[in-house]
C-alpha cells in the first residue's frame, strides 16, 4: 500500500510539472507577432519576458540591460503611460523569408523606431541591436573637397 501511494505521489508531481501553464511561451508565429510581443513586454516593463522574444547575443543583451535600467529609473506616471499605450505598426518590410524590418511607434511617445526580426531555428526573434546600429551604415559620407596639392 505504501509503495502505491509513493508511485501515485510521484505521478501526481510528474503530471503537475508537465502541465501547460497559461503563461506566454516566448514563441511567435511570424515577424509581426514577434515584434508586437517584444514591444508589448518591454512597454509593460516585463523585460524577462521580452528577452524570450529577442535574439540573444552580447550586443542585444547589453542593449536590453540598458533599456531595463532606464525603465526602472523612470517615474511611475511615465511607466503607467507606457503600459497603457498601444503599439502602432507603420511599415513591415519583408527582406526575405527569414528577415523583416518593422517600423513602429507607441501611442504614448509616438516616435517611430525600427526593429529587425529574424527567423532563427524556426523561431522569430527580435534583433534589438538593429534599432541602435542601423543608421551607422546609412550616414552620409563626408564631402571630400578637391585637393589643393
Amino acid at each position: 500500500m505504501k509503495r502505491n501511494s509513493i508511485i501515485f505521489l510521484f505521478l501526481l508531481c510528474f503530471f503537475y510539472a508537465c502541465k501547460s501553464k497559461d503563461q506566454p511561451t516566448g514563441k511567435s508565429d511570424n515577424s509581426i507577432d514577434a515584434a508586437r510581443n517584444f514591444i508589448r513586454s518591454a512597454l509593460d516593463g516585463k523585460f524577462d519576458l521580452a528577452r524570450t522574444y529577442m535574439y540573444s547575443d552580447s550586443s542585444n543583451i547589453n542593449y536590453m540591460d540598458v533599456a531595463e535600467r532606464s525603465f526602472q529609473n523612470t517615474d511611475q506616471a511615465t511607466k503607467n503611460n507606457y503600459r497603457t499605450s498601444t503599439i502602432i505598426i507603420h511599415t513591415v518590410n519583408d527582406i526575405n523569408d527569414s528577415t523583416a524590418i518593422i517600423i513602429y511607434s507607441n501611442s504614448y511617445k509616438n516616435d517611430k523606431d525600427t526593429l529587425r526580426v529574424i527567423k532563427e531555428k524556426n523561431q522569430w526573434l527580435v534583433d534589438l541591436k538593429y534599432l541602435f546600429e542601423h543608421d551607422r551604415d546609412t550616414l552620409p559620407s563626408p564631402i571630400i573637397h578637391g585637393d589643393s596639392i
